[in-house]
């Protein structure tokens, strides 16, 4: 059931994303925590109430992880490095990884890449995979 009040369109985006090409490098050359290179996963609700978002981690040898839980206020955006992800169980660095992302309530979501290793700054946005 959709949000809605006073004839006002429901909040913008969708309760299940996927992201193939994640991947957090453990070494960084900038001053630290600005430029520790990182993935940061996005996340904004439009919606008044808050959206709990359930996160999987896939592995190219290994089980999926998860789910990590993230809470994102209605109004606001949530920004969630994956270098900081612990429970279940830390991320691993250097390693290649997807998400599945899946949240009560729908959230807009984009997976932002900072790599400074070799004293080089490489950013990048990263669009889900669609789902249709």
């Amino acid at each position: 059931m959709a949000e809605q009040s006073h004839g006002e369109p429901g909040p913008l985006g969708r309760t299940q994303w996927v992201f193939s090409a994640g991947f957090a490098p453990s070494q960084s050359t900038g001053r630290e925590p600005e430029f520790t290179s990182r993935n940061t996963l996005c996340l904004l609700n439009t919606g008044t109430l808050t959206a709990r978002v359930r996160l999987t981690v896939y592995h190219a040898d290994a089980d999926p992880v998860g789910p990590y839980e993230i809470p994102v206020e209605p109004h606001r955006v949530c920004h969630q490095r994956i270098n900081d992800l612990i429970e279940p169980e830390a991320v691993p660095l250097d390693a290649p990884y997807g998400l599945v992302l899946e949240s009560d309530r729908p959230v807009v979501a984009q997976l932002y890449y900072l790599d400074n290793r070799g004293g080089q700054l490489a950013v990048s946005h990263l669009n889900p995979a669609p789902l249709d």
